[in-house]
């Protein structure tokens, strides 16, 4: 990961940046990427498309935080190569709706990952987080999560979901939030909270505006990927 050439950071999330925080490198490509995706006039189906070669990369550099466990080969030349095989026991859960865009990309990856479900929405009335629904395999516990979901701005869904696996028995350690977009209130909301959780993000944006929409932003992320925007 290479270290955040974008506005500067409080300092608290600047601390958590290579330790908790894990961004993308930030070259040409990524940000070309996020041009496209950012434009208010992008079709749908190039928004769909830009977005998920990003994912791939979130998926990419999440995996290498995944456990690997040694694994000898033999090669063609009859040699035997001394390498590495994922370890047992990965299982991703998205955070429904937005969540379930980075599906794809992850079981192109790896096909046969076992995949849970959370929906967290937030109450019209307390404006709290409310868990509506999930569905967890039983040994939950016993597995390293990579939670999906693409937008962490105020941290409050990230920190119930959060909390939901930690309460199902998944140690704090074994959490990695794979983020499209992120901001420092929200990367500090969950560092704070869990400073054994590691996110993954391509990008972090300035700030929440009054109204807590990211600054420049995307817009909303899940609408626009599954074209229920208007």
């Amino acid at each position: 990961m290479t270290p955040w050439t974008g506005p500067a950071p409080a300092a608290s999330v600047e601390h958590y940046l290579g330790r908790n925080v894990h961004l993308l490198p930030q070259t040409k490509q990524l940000r070309a990427l996020h041009t496209v995706i950012r434009d208010r006039e992008a079709s749908r189906q190039d928004f769909v498309f830009h977005a998920g070669r990003i994912i791939r990369l979130l998926t990419e550099a999440a995996l290498d935080l995944m456990p690997f466990e040694p694994y000898d080969v033999q090669t063609p030349v009859g040699s035997t190569y001394h390498g590495l095989r994922f370890a047992d026991r990965l299982l991703a859960v998205p955070i429904v709706r937005a969540g379930e865009s980075m599906e794809s990309e992850l079981r192109a990856v790896i096909p046969g990952i076992r995949i849970g479900k959370i929906l967290i929405q937030r109450n019209r009335t307390t404006k709290r987080p409310h868990l509506y629904y999930e569905a967890l395999p039983d040994d939950t516990a016993d597995r390293h999560v990579l939670l999906l979901d693409p937008m962490l701005a105020t941290g409050g869904t990230a920190v119930a979901a959060i909390e939901l696996l930690l309460e199902r028995g998944v140690p704090e350690e074994h959490i990695v939030f794979v983020n499209f977009i992120t901001v420092p209130e929200g990367i500090t909301a969950v560092c704070e909270r869990f400073p054994r959780v590691r996110i993954v993000t391509s990008a972090i944006e300035e700030r929440l505006n009054e109204n807590a929409y990211m600054v420049p932003g995307i817009g909303d992320f899940g609408d626009r990927y599954f074209g229920t925007d208007r």
